[in-house]
Parts: structure tokens; C-alpha cells; sequence
């Protein structure tokens, strides 16, 4: 069944600490505002929501339990609204709405909501444990590294110098700037509020139009230690024997920001738009997910979207815009380069470098920034893709309506 996106909005994202512009509301509360802002803007009959799905990957703490269905509450959507809380790590936004569509797609449901929330100021990055890092047995099978270790790795392996990530990051935050500058936001960004109605954060709060690939070069880089001192660099070398030495390139400036945030995508079928005298904005042609190679495990968006590809019957040529998370600017040079995609025609508006990624949201929001930027171009199609912790890909393509 053909299904389609109604509308979309998020929250800025708020810098992921103490003194952040969101740290002194809830994660439920976050949550909640997207929801409220889909129902307000839409004359949503919150009824006729079939489910609710947010990406959360740290749901323990204050964003434990079912976050989800938490936020329908808080959002005053009709008791009979379930929900679910689902985490593929840094996938999970995008995921979520995957999910929420594949019950639309497969006649289970009518009209959905995807979307996804973290409060990193709140609930650190980690907080919830797990057995990949911290089961010895399960370290030693899969050679688990940090993730940073794995940007670095993934540089020395494509030949990508500390000059290439740089030069990517300064420009991620002066597109950024611009798209901010231009108001290409602002009819997808709302604002946040706290209980009282006083507006918290109005924009993304860790933009630095300064940045030049000069100053990111005063930066040291953040895993050196990680990798020489705690043994990461050799860990990953065994799997990697080709690599003589890694360099540590990565830092604070050239990977993606901690940050709050939370995101909301209203989906359904053509049927539930026109009793809710609703048009669509878009359609979800296609897809995927994959794995790969957990010691890496930067290099899955590229796969992914090769899947994704593959089952629209598509080839990275028919797609005009592409958006992935800039988790690290190795990433995104090495999806660009696999598959022969132009820069100007990837992350238009900057991304989580500049703007940062809020785990489980993140998904969701560059799927509604993509959108945004279809409209505002005229132009058709659309390819999301994220890199996946614990070596997995996620990726979604869309069509202009």
C-alpha cells in the first residue's frame, strides 16, 4: 500500500549538558512537544492514530520504561493511542518511522507516527551498559573498540588526512549557518517551551558560523589516548592487519555534537489524509537496513542505501538529494566516494556536526531537513542513510509528492 508522510517537525537540539538550553525539562517532556506541535498544526483527530513509535537509545533512567507511550500521554493524544520505544542505536529515529510505515504499508494500520527523542544532558550516552562493551567474552568475539577509535580506523583505511575531515566539518557548520540564516527551518522547528510557557530554545544550539578548517586544526585530537593508552588501537589493528598505525584525526569538531532533541513524522495512507483533510508531502518509496562489521562498523550507509536502492529499482544517479549523519566527517567523505555522490548534492543545510546528534532522534529529524529541502527546491527524491553502532546501516528514500 502506498504510504506517505503528512508533515514532520522537530525541536532545536540543545547542547548535551548541565548548562544546555533543555536541560531543565524531562525527556518525556521533549518528547511530548513534537506530538503536540503534529496535533495543533494539523487539526490531528489524535483518535485515529493507529500507533505511536519513538527511537530512544538510552531508555533507562527518565527516558526508561516505554517512552513513547509516556509521551502520548503528556502530549494529551486520546488514551487509545498505543505506543512503543524502539533502539537501533544511532538508526533509531529513522527506524522508527520504518516501523510506523511498515504497519501502514502492510494494511495494519492507517495512520502513524515515527520519531525518536534523547536527552543527552540528562541520560548519558552509556548509561544503559550492555554486554557488547562490557562482557568480556563478547568484547574479545567481536573486537569491540569505541566508536572514535572506528572514525579514526575507517580514515587511515580510505587514506582520509586530518586536513579532508577538517575542511568537511568547517563547511557542515557554515551550511548550517546558512540554512539558519535563510529560514530553511522554520517551518519544521519548533519551539520549546517549558510547563510555565516560557520559551526555552528557539534554534540549534551549538551552530559556530566562525569555524574555519584553521581553527579546527588548533583542536587535538579526542582518542588518541583511547587507542595507544587503553590498548583500542591494537584491538582494532588485529582486525584490520593492514593497517600499520592508526592516525587519531577525529575531535570535538569534526564529529558529531551531544545534544537534546526529539523529533515527530506523521505517516499514513492516502485514505487516513483525506478523512483528516490532510495532503501528503511525500511518499516512502523504499528501506533497509543492514550489518557489517562491528569493529568498523562506520562504513554500513552506504550498503544500506545500495539495499535500498536495489528495492526501488533505483541507482544513486536517479536520487537528487542525499542527507546522512555526520556521526564523523570520515563517514560522510566515505559514502560520498563509494557511491559517486557530489557534494553539493549531500547534507545541504549542514548536519550533526554543526547541529548534533541526539541518538534516537537524529533519524527522524534529517529525514524532515531532507523533505524541507525537496520542497524548497523543486526537486523529486531523496536518499537518508545513518551509520549504525555494533556495525549496522539503516536508509530510506522518499519521492516528492
Amino acid at each position: 500500500m502506498e504510504t506517505y508522510i503528512f508533515d514532520h517537525v522537530r525541536t532545536p537540539r540543545g547542547k548535551g549538558k548541565p548548562d544546555g538550553s533543555l536541560h531543565e525539562v524531562t525527556p518525556v517532556w521533549l518528547a511530548s512537544r513534537p506530538l503536540v506541535a503534529l496535533r495543533e498544526r494539523n487539526g490531528l483527530d489524535t483518535a485515529a492514530v493507529d500507533d505511536v513509535v519513538l527511537g530512544c537509545v538510552v531508555p533507562v533512567g527518565e527516558q526508561g520504561g516505554n517512552i513513547a507511550r509516556m509521551a502520548v500521554l503528556q502530549a494529551d493524544y486520546d488514551q487509545c493511542v498505543p505506543a512503543l520505544q524502539l533502539n537501533r542505536y544511532c538508526g533509531s529515529g529513522l527506524e522508527a518511522v520504518a516501523f510506523a510505515a511498515a504497519k501502514v504499508m502492510g494494511g495494519q494500520a492507517d495512520l502513524t507516527i515515527g520519531g525518536g527523542i534523547e536527552m543527552m544532558s540528562r541520560v548519558p550516552m552509556g548509561a544503559d551498559g550492555g554486554a557488547w562493551a562490557q562482557d568480556p567474552q563478547m568484547a574479545f568475539k567481536t573486537r569491540f573498540v569505541m566508536q572514535g577509535i572506528s572514525a579514526d580506523l575507517l580514515a587511515a583505511l580510505r587514506g582520509h588526512s586530518r586536513a579532508d575531515v577538517d575542511a568537511y566539518a568547517a563547511e557542515s557548520h557554515r551550511r548550517a549557518a546558512q540554512a539558519w540564516a535563510e529560514g530553511r527551518f522554520d517551518r519544521s522547528v519548533v519551539p520549546v517551551k517549558d510547563f510555565l510557557g516560557l520559551t526555552l530554545l528557539e534554534r540549534d544550539e551549538t551552530v559556530r558560523p566562525q569555524t574555519s578548517a584553521e581553527s579546527l586544526a588548533e583542536l587535538k585530537p579526542a582518542f588518541t589516548e583511547m587507542g595507544e593508552k587503553y590498548g583500542y588501537d591494537s584491538v582494532a589493528m588485529q582486525r584490520y592487519p593492514q593497517v600499520e598505525k592508526i592516525q587519531h584525526i577525529h575531535h570535538a569538531g569534526n564529529s558529531s555534537g551531544i545534544v537534546d532533541g526529539a523529533a515527530a513524522v506523521l505517516v499514513g495512507n492516502a485514505e487516513a489524509g483525506r478523512r483528516m483533510g490532510i495532503k501528503p508531502r511525500a511518499r516512502i518509496v523504499s528501506f533497509a537496513a543492514i550489518g557489517s562489521e562491528p569493529t568498523l562498523m562506520l562504513d554500513g550507509p552506504s550498503h544500506a542505501a545500495r539495499k535500498a536502492l536495489a528495492r526501488a529499482g533505483m541507482q544513486p544517479s536517479d536520487i537528487d538529494l542525499w542527507e546522512l549523519n555526520e556521526a564523523f566527517a570520515t563517514v560522510v567523505l566515505t559514502m560520498m566516494e563509494e557511491l559517486h555522490i557530489p557534494h553539493e548534492r549531500m547534507n545541504v543545510n549542514g548536519g550533526a556536526i554543526a547541529m548534533g546528534h541526539p541518538l534516537g532522534a537524529t533519524g527522524a529529524m534529517i529525514l524532515g531537513t531532507v523533505l524541507d529541502e525537496l520542497e524548497r527546491t523543486g526537486k523529486k527524491t531523496a536518499l537518508v542513510s545513518l551509520c549504525v553502532a555494533a556495525g549496522m546501516g539503516s536508509a530510506m528514500i522518499i519521492e516528492r509528492v
